[in-house]
């Protein structure tokens, strides 16, 4: 939908958010809106009271306006013009489902769920109730993305014939957020895919423009498990013989935190409040982050590949793989008259017709400061925009992120079939098909 009528209580350009889900995303998500300078938060909905406080002092919320479930938000009148719903993984469609029927603007953090028919659920609410449902798979709006979706558009590489994706996790990272954060376990969030890649696949498909039709995925959990483990590991950290040469360290790591404020934002915050040693130490101690990595209860992928075939034969490959640097993705890109390599910095092209060759440099540090290249920011940005205009246009479609899902989700039955599993027909259209751009 090109423009839609849009329930709203925007007041002189200044467009009111309801958190729901304090924690590191919902937490980013918010300062984004408050960066803009064309929004507020209004109300929170978070069970931890510690990050409930936190919250309401960043962002001036009386306690009034500050629940601890998003139950008690939603029977409330309608408090804001729209939400953020950063809860955890499990727990998007009750949220999601009730905010969109109350008339709030969705911005839905991935995945949109751990299942198909409760994304279709959710997608299908929020067109029913005539709001605005915009998904976080942030990767298309960073202005690097944005700029590699120029090249293609341009026509210099001709026809897309192949994409290779790598999405370097970073060890630390792995270790931090899939082994010993609350990503680790399937039944707690979901599959590393969804979990962690999903909007790789989508910025995959938004390259290609065509209709996936078969795909097929191979991977495991080969490291962080009991039988890795080096001779004399013990089950914390704190107590490990092993410690000093583990690449995989909590004290190293979080210790190296303190001082620095974006690392004490993120990952520290996560494992704790605390910013002295002592603190840390004790967390470590009484947390999963000063777990072994070798001694949990982890079961997600650390590593993964993914095949797909698209309409005209067109390929792509994806590789996600813990065991890098913290790295941006790189791409490379496969057409008929040129080819493009990227790294989040630049973007050499080679042009196959005049020999050419050049790098594309010097995205705008502003636009590119945050998580994700810039793309958290840029979505936020083009969220609030959308609200206060009533026009959606310069969002993905939901059903285009619904699509996405689906591919992911059919990429974890065939790894766990070990075959290809062969995509329905009736799935939506890229935007590239549908002429939008």
């Amino acid at each position: 939908m090109d423009s839609i009528e849009i329930m709203s209580v925007v007041q002189g350009g200044m467009t009111t958010i309801a958190v729901v889900g304090g924690g590191s995303r919902g937490s980013t998500l918010a300062r984004h809106a408050l960066e803009s300078g064309r929004g507020r938060i209004a109300a929170i909905a978070e069970p931890d009271e510690g990050r409930r406080q936190k919250l309401m002092k960043v962002h001036g919320v009386e306690s009034g306006l500050a629940f601890e479930t998003w139950e008690q938000l939603v029977s409330q009148e309608r408090l804001a013009d729209a939400a953020i719903v950063a809860t955890q993984d499990s727990d998007h469609t009750g949220p999601a489902v009730a905010l969109a029927q109350k008339g709030y603007h969705v911005l839905l953090e991935k995945p949109m769920a751990t299942n198909e028919s409760d994304a279709e659920r959710i997608v299908k609410t929020a067109r029913d109730c005539g709001v605005l449902l915009s998904v976080c798979l942030v990767l298309r709006y960073s202005p690097y993305a944005r700029r590699l979706r120029r090249v293609i558009d341009s026509g210099v590489l001709g026809d897309i014939v192949s994409v290779d994706h790598l999405e370097p996790v970073g060890w630390w990272h792995q270790a931090h957020s899939y082994v010993r954060g609350p990503w680790r376990s399937e039944s707690l969030s979901s599959p590393m895919l969804l979990a962690k890649s999903v909007h790789d696949i989508d910025w995959i498909i938004d390259m290609i423009g065509r209709r996936a039709r078969r795909v097929s995925s191979f991977g495991s959990l080969y490291h962080f498990r009991r039988e890795q483990a080096p001779d004399g590991a013990a089950d914390n950290c704190l107590d490990c013989p092993v410690e000093p040469t583990c690449p995989y360290s909590a004290p190293r790591l979080y210790l190296s935190c303190l001082g620095d404020p974006a690392t004490e934002e993120w990952p520290l915050s996560t494992v704790t409040d605390a910013r002295t040693s002592a603190g840390v130490l004790e967390a470590l101690r009484t947390s999963p982050y000063g777990k072994c990595v070798y001694s949990g209860d982890n079961d997600v992928v650390d590593h993964q590949v993914v095949a797909l075939e698209f309409d005209q034969g067109v390929t792509a490959s994806f590789t996600m793989a813990a065991f890098t640097p913290m790295w941006f993705r790189h791409t490379r890109v496969f057409g008929t008259h040129g080819y493009a390599e990227g790294d989040g910095h630049q973007i050499r092209v080679h042009d196959f017709r005049t020999r050419d060759r050049r790098v594309i440099e010097g995205f705008d540090e502003q636009e590119t400061v945050g998580a994700h290249g810039g793309g958290d920011r840029g979505l936020v940005f083009a969220f609030i925009d959308a609200v206060a205009r009533g026009d959606d246009s310069a969002l993905v479609p939901p059903e285009e992120s619904l699509e996405s899902h689906r591919v992911a989700w059919a990429a974890e039955d065939a790894r766990h079939r070990r075959g290809v599993v062969e995509l329905s027909p009736n799935s939506a259209q890229t935007s590239q098909q549908r002429g939008k751009r």
